[in-house]
């Protein structure tokens, strides 16, 4: 048996025609849906990009012990377990936040890896001179931005499209199913950093979506509110647009190859990703800085299981979190035991006949609301103490997304006891950082949503019996995760 695994970043699932959009060219989506089940009811687990790789690795949420980095030195990777029983394991990326001190853990736990550069401001092709800036709105329009100076210099050094990272990527992973295709028992991962900001694809594809604009350029939002005009609201849409139909393209390479060689018989196909992206839905630009609204954090998500044709073309409702829930399910496919602390589930039943797994997922970023979702209704919780605190992360890699974690944090770190997932290692815990998200406008409430009668999230709810059955399954998935304690005091809520 093999996998094919195929991970986007930042995919807004109402933009692709299997989730009913009507205006996007994506036929090879359309074409993936008919060969595998689709899930209706697929949630993020703990944002943003490194943490979600965490929970794949290890099957369990990050976010409540710490915010972005690598993986630990006590971490359970599905991907070594694998790698232990005889399955080679591959990774072709661009995602080149795995280059980064945040990251550097990841790739080094499969057998094999390539990696392709250029994407966002990765600091790549050296260049002393300033690059030439258009007229710009959004991340361009601040010259003096360094991602925005590199970006600018890694394009001029990517014009054509087979120069660019994603189609390199993609060809790598085909690559390898050619010389693979009559060997057994590997996993292939091809994760693209695409559709990612800056929205940057060749003319062809811009083609696809035409339209009269003659303002400033803008193909990457800065994290905050759309107040633009909505031509140029529109254009960038259409520049989101235009790179998902990239990725369509490429996505259609790989399922080209599991046609060429007869590879549906035996071989896993996954296609998902890490969370979605505000494109000026609820007003608003991106991630990160607003309630996880359904954009962020409802996704995408695809799975043929040969063992199980059946379900392919179908439609799954079943609550389920790839994050976390693809551990258990590469592990269990390849018949390798999974360790004694992930939580996620293997998704075998849900393929099956759409038996439920959970009862309902939690899901954020570390220090900021906690979010809990029964798949029906969904609240994004305020910390209960004014200070959003105590709050703490627990590491023994204390490194940021580009940078270490700075020395009057670990002038003030402890020595910890160790959870029963630590192995049992001793943790630092350094005091975290606090944030909490708003609303666009610049409230901060507590929002419940019924995401089936209202499923643009227009008419928050009060509705106390709601919010209290949700609150006691945070609570439950909280102790299951062995949130620390300062977490329960911050939420307002008994440990016990």
């Amino acid at each position: 048996m093999k996998t094919i695994m195929v991970m986007f970043d930042s995919l807004n699932r109402h933009f692709l025609p299997p989730y009913g959009c009507d205006w996007t060219h994506a036929p090879n989506f359309a074409r993936l849906a008919r060969r595998s089940a689709t899930f209706d009811r697929s949630y993020i687990c703990s944002m943003p990009c490194m943490p979600a790789r965490r929970d794949l690795h290890t099957g369990r949420p990050s976010f409540l012990h710490r915010a972005w980095g690598p993986l630990e030195p006590f971490d359970d990777s599905c991907i070594t377990r694998l790698q232990n029983a005889g399955v080679y394991t591959h990774l072709c990326s661009d995602h080149y936040h795995y280059w980064e001190d945040g990251g550097a853990t990841y790739h080094n736990r499969y057998d094999t890896w390539e990696f392709f550069r250029g994407q966002e401001g990765d600091p790549y092709f050296g260049q002393v001179a300033s690059p030439d800036f258009p007229e710009a709105i959004g991340r361009h329009g601040d010259q003096k931005n360094r991602m925005a100076r590199q970006d600018m210099v890694n394009r001029a050094q990517m014009r054509r499209e087979e120069q660019q990272p994603q189609p390199q990527t993609f060809a790598s992973g085909v690559e390898f199913i050619g010389r693979n295709a009559s060997q057994d028992n590997w996993f292939l991962q091809i994760e693209c950093f695409d559709p990612h900001e800056p929205f940057f694809s060749p003319r062809r594809y811009h083609d696809l979506y035409p339209e009269e604009y003659s303002g400033p350029h803008f193909d990457w939002p800065n994290y905050r509110e759309s107040n633009e005009a909505p031509d140029q609201i529109q254009h960038l849409r259409n520049r989101y647009a235009a790179l998902l139909s990239m990725c369509d393209k490429h996505l259609g390479d790989v399922l080209d190859a599991m046609d060429e060689h007869n590879l549906w018989d035996d071989t896993m196909l996954i296609v998902w990703t890490d969370h979605g992206f505000l494109l000026s839905e609820h007003n608003c630009w991106a991630k990160n800085w607003m309630p996880l609204y359904e954009e962020v954090s409802h996704t995408p998500f695809f799975v043929h299981d040969p063992r199980r044709p059946q379900s392919d073309g179908t439609r799954r409702a079943a609550l389920v979190q790839p994050a976390i829930d693809l551990a258990p399910t590469l592990l269990g496919f390849f018949g390798v035991e999974g360790g004694p602390h992930i939580l996620g589930h293997d998704l075998g039943p849900v393929l099956e006949s759409d038996t439920a797994v959970r009862e309902a997922a939690i899901f954020g970023y570390h220090g900021d609301r906690i979010n809990v979702t029964d798949g029906n209704h969904v609240l994004y919780a305020l910390p209960a103490t004014p200070e959003n605190g105590p709050l703490y992360e627990y590491t023994l890699m204390p490194t940021r997304m580009r940078g270490y974690f700075a020395p009057e944090q670990l002038q003030a770190a402890t020595l910890e006891p160790p959870f029963a997932f630590s192995q049992p290692c001793p943790l630092l815990r350094v005091p975290g950082k606090h944030g909490v998200a708003h609303e666009a406008g610049g409230t901060r409430r507590n929002l419940l949503f019924d995401l089936q009668a209202d499923p643009k999230q227009e008419k928050p709810l009060n509705d106390a019996v709601t919010e209290d059955a949700l609150r006691a399954h945070m609570a439950r998935l909280m102790r299951e995760c062995e949130a620390p304690p300062e977490q329960f005091e911050r939420m307002g809520i008994g440990s016990d």
